[in-house]
């Protein structure tokens, strides 16, 4: 397990950089936390890194916000399933595309469809820490 830790939120971009060089080539990533936690402005963070020159929103309304990746032309989805209450709303609209898309896929709220997520998928746990600071947990 590597860690992580977003002292203050000035270095979110540093620790941004320090997840991408842990993606390697994995592609699926789902971020588990408690509402508030900051899975949503770590992910614009990492997008931000990756190159993304969108303005980039949660997609707890859309579900699914898809950005290209300006540098690599490469399509990232950013993924809120906050709103999903049954397997099926995510079978209907065709969750597992996504994930076996090839595409990077960062998933919020994955716990809602966990037996649908690829066997490789990367699990991040973001931890608020008493001092305010936030701690990410990557299971890899």
């Amino acid at each position: 397990m590597k860690k992580l830790v977003i002292n203050k939120l000035e270095d979110i971009h540093k620790v941004a950089r320090e997840f991408i060089q842990v993606m390697g080539y994995r592609t699926v990533f789902a971020f588990y936390g408690k509402m508030g936690a900051g899975k949503t402005t770590f992910i614009k963070a990492v997008c931000k890194e990756l190159g993304v020159d969108d303005v980039i929103n949660s997609p707890t309304f859309s579900i699914i916000n898809e950005y290209r990746c300006e540098i690599t032309r490469e399509l990232i989805y950013h993924i809120d399933l906050y709103r999903i209450d049954i397997l099926s709303e995510a079978h209907d609209i065709g969750i597992e595309d996504y994930f076996y898309s090839g595409a990077t896929c960062f998933i919020e709220w994955p716990e809602k469809i966990e037996p649908l997520l690829p066997e490789n998928t990367v699990r991040i746990s973001i931890v608020e820490n008493a001092d305010g600071s936030r701690t990410l947990n990557i299971d890899n």
